[in-house]
């Protein structure tokens, strides 16, 4: 594990002194709970192709994080792609769905169940805030076994900005009923990094070769695996949030 600008302060940023306790953990999905996104890298490679747009690899790690949405916004604006937004969602979700009902290696990123039935044991309520659509992150929820750890579940499609924008964080703290300042965000994306950052929350960066060059500069901690964070778990300010925080705010 790294620290972002001193090496050897690994939990300076998350646990200094004074510091508000960590109430509650929001994960992303891709590259973070599952590695799913080399699966979603070769899907698009495809859909570019499929749709007569050339973008780069370079370009192509820079929209790890953002909505489909945004993603093929920018592709139609610079490739000049004919087809309406609408009908490119339609075939890119059908493509991906399909994919993924029928990928045989959909399993948790090693040491992920450890970590999220430990949270789960310490009364540490944890949230998905993912770009996907709600029918693809209940499909890898399901497929996973990992359903039944994350009953709160924001996506891309229920927020007005997506990643970087900090609302798909700030709306998940809401619907968990912690504070923002309480919240501890993992992410594998600049983008993600970003908007935790911007929602005024703790983030680690989660280092996945998956997720491409990823600047997660930003990031209060980066680690490389679960395993790796699980060493650091009993020095992180963890609190169980108090009986009358665990409805809305």
């Amino acid at each position: 594990m790294t620290a972002n600008h001193e090496t050897g302060c690994l939990d300076r940023n998350i646990n200094e002194d004074g510091h508000a306790p960590i109430q509650a953990v929001i994960f992303d999905m891709d590259g973070v709970l599952i590695d799913s996104e080399p699966i979603y890298f070769e899907i698009e490679r495809s859909s570019f192709h499929h749709f007569g747009a050339d973008v780069t690899i370079q370009e192509h790690h820079s929209f790890v994080g953002v909505t489909l949405e945004s993603m093929w916004q920018q592709v139609i604006d610079k490739y000049q792609v004919n087809t309406p937004l609408e009908e490119i969602l339609v075939y890119h979700q059908q493509q991906v769905m399909e994919q993924m009902l029928a990928h045989p290696g959909l399993t948790p990123m090693p040491g992920v169940e450890r970590w999220v039935q430990w949270l789960h044991e310490q009364r540490i309520p944890i949230a998905v805030a993912s770009s996907s659509p709600r029918a693809l992150i209940d499909l890898i929820m399901d497929k996973t076994g990992l359903a039944p750890y994350f009953e709160v579940r924001m996506t891309g499609e229920e927020v007005e900005h997506g990643k970087p924008a900090p609302d798909i964080f700030i709306a998940a703290a809401k619907q968990i009923g912690i504070s923002p300042a309480n919240c501890l965000v993992i992410e594998d994306s600049r983008n993600g990094v970003q908007a935790a950052k911007s929602a005024s929350m703790r983030c680690i960066g989660y280092r996945n070769p998956g997720s491409g060059n990823q600047n997660l500069s930003q990031a209060d901690l980066q680690v490389s695996s679960y395993d790796e964070l699980w060493t650091m778990k009993d020095t992180l300010p963890f609190e169980s949030p108090a009986p009358n925080l665990s409805g809305s705010l």
